[in-house]
């Protein structure tokens, strides 16, 4: 969790073994399995009691309705922060498109953004600085457009699964 193997053997496996390189999977699948997500997992399925198990058991439950019928149900506090957590790695993510993806219909729109902002930088200083143009470029207008454009479906997705996380803050808190 704490060390990987590098980028350059990161990008040789997604680009030369998994032939992933130019498509729309491999903005997908390298982000897919992420270890704190999946030891945030973990810890909280063993937290719930293997009684409920044992009690669906005895009253005649096969694993697939143990399963879709009460540790869904338990878990939804969990499932709703990794979504989230996956949710905003996704949105905010353009490394993967910048390493991986040279067709621009192809761009995730961080990546976009980010190379919009850096071309009004770059024209920016293009302009000398004794010139007489009264015209310069609006970085700093841009960069704020970009940033509400970007936290604006964050901003709209944490109060549809803001009832989870209060509910899975106080699930263990009063017992009795």
């Amino acid at each position: 969790m704490l060390f990987s193997g590098g980028i350059i053997p990161f990008y040789i496996v997604v680009s030369q073994w998994l032939h992933l390189q130019n498509t729309v999977w491999v903005l997908i699948l390298t982000m897919l399995c992420q270890p704190f997500l999946v030891f945030l997992l973990v810890s909280f399925f063993r937290t719930i009691p293997e009684e409920l198990e044992e009690a669906a058991r005895i009253d005649g439950a096969n694993e697939m309705r143990i399963f879709f019928q009460i540790m869904i149900p338990i878990s939804k506090p969990i499932l709703a922060s990794v979504g989230l957590f996956y949710a905003l790695n996704y949105w905010n993510d353009w490394f993967m498109g910048l390493m991986f993806v040279d067709n621009e219909k192809l761009f995730p729109l961080q990546l976009i953004l980010r190379r919009m902002v850096s071309n009004m930088e770059a024209a920016k200083n293009l302009i000398p600085s004794g010139a007489a143009i009264a015209v310069t470029p609006p970085t700093y207008g841009v960069r704020m457009a970009t940033t509400v454009l970007t936290i604006g479906p964050i901003v709209l997705l944490y109060p549809l699964l803001q009832k989870y996380f209060v509910k899975g803050l106080t699930v263990g808190a009063v017992k009795g």
